[in-house]
């Protein structure tokens, strides 16, 4: 698929970073946030979430949908949950809107064979951390159709783990930044799960 130019493109700059797949929650209380949520409801169209990162608009960010307004409040206030869709690459910043917008490029993923194995070391490395983390074992079918994008969309990384996963254009690569992400987070959980096994212990192992 090629990428793709789209002009007078809604953007929202804020302190966090979407990903395609992951439901964000926000609330919007700007008039110029308001504004813009209000066009995009009007239209049915998009908008781009991209990460302030210490008052530096990073260039890669994540097309999102509107999927519910959860809250109208009489002031214009209200709560939606959104849906990413697809990474983009600001082009090009726009100034003639009352929010912020530009010409973005709609960047789909680079031409390549499927690694099987990437994906079954990610799957199992995802699995694990479900399981671990949740203790419930995950459904096998819904795993096997999930691609980098959807298994990290229900992990809660860092922000500069997610972005550098949204500027990735190889699902091959996305798939082998994952697990190594999957790894460290299942160890971090055992890790904690042990150190708060031997703080009830008081440092004793305890039989019966």
């Amino acid at each position: 698929m090629a990428d793709r130019l789209v002009r007078d493109f809604p953007l929202f700059p804020l302190g966090l970073v979407a990903l395609p797949h992951e439901q964000v929650p926000l609330h919007i209380f700007e008039t110029r946030y308001r504004t813009m949520i209000t066009e995009c409801l009007e239209r049915g169209s998009e908008f781009g979430i991209v990460w302030m990162d210490d008052e530096e608009l990073r260039d890669v960010g994540c097309a999102c949908r509107i999927e519910e307004v959860l809250e109208q409040m009489e002031d214009g206030r209200m709560n939606i949950l959104v849906r990413g869709t697809q990474p983009f690459r600001i082009v090009a910043r726009q100034d003639d809107f009352p929010y912020p917008a530009g010409t973005v490029e709609l960047l789909s993923s680079s031409d390549e064979d499927p690694d099987i194995e990437a994906t079954e070391r990610a799957q199992e490395a995802y699995a694990e951390l479900v399981r671990q983390a949740t203790e419930d074992d995950p459904d096998p079918e819904r795993i096997e159709g999930m691609d980098a994008y959807g298994m990290a969309a229900t992990v809660d990384f860092g922000l500069e783990a997610k972005q550098g996963l949204l500027e990735l254009r190889s699902e091959n690569a996305r798939l082998k930044l994952i697990t190594r992400l999957f790894l460290a987070a299942t160890k971090r959980l055992d890790f904690i799960e042990r150190a708060q096994a031997r703080a009830r212990s008081n440092g004793k192992v305890r039989f019966g």
